[in-house]
């Protein structure tokens, strides 16, 4: 096709000069809207403004200039139809033959902390993705061209060939539109869908229908496994910061395995306001603490199990300085992958001394959003549900034993449930204070994973407290924590052998309390 007449009206103006100028250059006549037109003016290019053309003022604060039959006929109007060419030529519309528009930039208005609703909703572009649709819908006789990044590519190939685009360059610039588009609501939807929530309902409904939109971050060297193909994508409608967000200062390309360890690495730690330190191996910590300091707390999770650290990923929840840099590459012999908020220049130096160290900088990390939801791919379909964010503090504990735990073991058992999450199950915790000392992951009895935290924590587990995901069935994990010398025991409740539980606790001299939650993670 030919492009005798566009239609230009875009909010990001990057590369908009050259690009205009290129058309004018091939005798294409310019239409253009509000400060669209006005800067193409300014640049000495014709233009024609929208109201001009249409012979109907922009009205409502330019909320109404592009919706208008003349527009969208131009647009629509099938060139082999004769009926549409008789209906054109009656009512004396000319046709366009190229659309460019980029749409108000809605994604970035909601990404920034101090937007209102009211702001939002402005940033909510009707006529361009109105106009891109038309021209997409009618891409055999209509270039749509919807970012800067095409901009070169079109303009080449109609200097190329005497103002024409190719039909299969316009078919691929209408992919490109309803693919905007589609993201483009998606992000307008899950925005308002968060803020427009029912009041009356204080739980957030699994929606009838999920579109998942996602965008290539980068192509992996492999998955899992060598021999597994993989990329990792972001989810362009998440409000939430991760991985994807996160700078890397130094180090090889994180891979896939990399990648879910981080992620939950950094989701253990961004629930603590103390100094908070996780260390990661295949999705299952190695140990967790919290101190005064981010010095104390490192040192606290690490020692929970050295052995199982090498080859770690680690995550802070504080800014790294060069003092706690140095005391990292001192005491851990092979670190994956570190990921904290921030780092001054002596942490980085002494970091470059292991130039394979991945080094990632995540300035924000904060809770999950109450919208964001945990997904997990099955065969065939997906699972969705809310994430498990639910916390637990003391008063909502219910004491089952006789015995009632003192304050500073309450404050122990609360530090182990809100880590215990994070364990695959079948998981059983120990910790002492606020470090995890034993870890039991991912056994297939209960039992299994007390003997297998026991023996982690070796001396340890004497007066440790412990914490289990789920609900004891029987009684014989209690007997084996009461051998390992333990203080108190944290778990959900709900057995239907609950007695016999207590029972045992209460003949050991074992405190216990239960908190009505389980902690499952599979």
């Amino acid at each position: 096709m030919k492009v005798k007449r566009a239609l230009i009206s875009v909010s990001d103006k990057s590369g908009l000069e050259q690009f205009a100028r290129g058309l004018h250059d091939l005798g294409v006549e310019i239409i253009s809207t509000g400060g669209t037109a006005s800067l193409i003016s300014s640049w000495d290019i014709p233009v024609v403004g929208i109201s001009t053309y249409t012979g109907y003022p922009e009205m409502l604060d330019g909320r109404v200039k592009t919706l208008h039959p003349k527009i969208h006929a131009g647009l629509l109007a099938v060139r082999n139809n004769n009926e549409h060419m008789r209906q054109m030529k009656e009512k004396d519309i000319p046709f366009i033959d190229m659309v460019v528009v980029n749409l108000y930039p809605f994604e970035e208005t909601i990404a920034a902390s101090d937007v209102t609703v009211e702001k939002a909703i402005e940033n909510i572009d009707i006529g361009g993705p109105s106009m891109l649709r038309s021209a997409a819908k009618n891409s055999d006789s209509v270039a749509v061209v919807s970012s800067p990044t095409q901009y070169n590519e079109v303009l080449e190939e109609m200097e190329k060939s005497d103002g024409c685009v190719s039909s299969e360059t316009s078919r691929m610039l209408a992919v490109c539109v309803f693919e905007r588009t589609a993201s483009y609501d998606k992000a307008i939807s899950e925005y308002l869908s968060g803020q427009f929530s029912s009041a009356k309902s204080s739980e957030k409904k699994i929606p009838e229908v999920l579109d998942v939109r996602l965008k290539k971050v980068y192509d992996l060297r492999y998955g899992e496994n060598p021999h597994q193909k993989a990329a990792f994508y972001r989810d362009t409608a998440s409000r939430v910061e991760g991985v994807a967000d996160a700078v890397q200062l130094q180090g090889k390309q994180l891979s896939f395995n990399n990648i879910m360890d981080i992620d939950s690495a950094m989701r253990m730690v961004v629930g603590f306001d103390k100094s908070a330190v996780a260390i990661i191996k295949h999705s299952n910590p190695c140990g967790v603490a919290t101190a005064n300091t981010l010095d104390k707390a490192y040192i606290d999770a690490l020692d929970c199990d050295r052995l199982s650290a090498f080859g770690s990923i680690m995550a802070f929840n504080g800014p790294i300085n060069g003092t706690t840099a140095e005391l990292i590459l001192k005491e851990s012999n092979f670190i994956e992958c570190i990921v904290a908020p921030g780092y001054d220049d002596k942490a980085l130096d002494a970091f470059k001394s292991k130039k394979n160290l991945r080094i990632l900088q995540l300035p924000v990390m904060k809770n999950t959003s109450a919208t964001e939801k945990d997904m997990k791919k099955v065969l065939g379909g997906m699972l969705i549900q809310d994430i498990d964010r639910k916390k637990v503090l003391v008063e909502d504990l219910k004491v089952a034993t006789a015995e009632k735990p003192a304050k500073e073991v309450m404050e122990s058992l609360i530090f182990a449930w809100e880590v215990v999450r994070h364990v695959k199950s079948n998981a059983i915790l120990l910790c002492q204070g606020t470090r995890t000392v034993g870890i039991g992951a991912g056994q297939m009895s209960r039992v299994d994973s007390v003997i297998t935290a026991v023996r982690k924590a070796g001396e340890s587990a004497k007066g440790a407290v412990l914490a289990s995901d789920a609900f004891f069935p029987v009684p014989d994990s209690i007997e084996e924590a009461h051998k390992a010398g333990i203080s108190a025991i944290i778990q959900p409740g709900g057995s239907i052998r609950d007695s016999e539980v207590v029972a045992a606790c209460d003949r050991l001299g074992i405190p216990m309390v239960f908190t009505g939650i389980r902690h499952f993670r599979h």
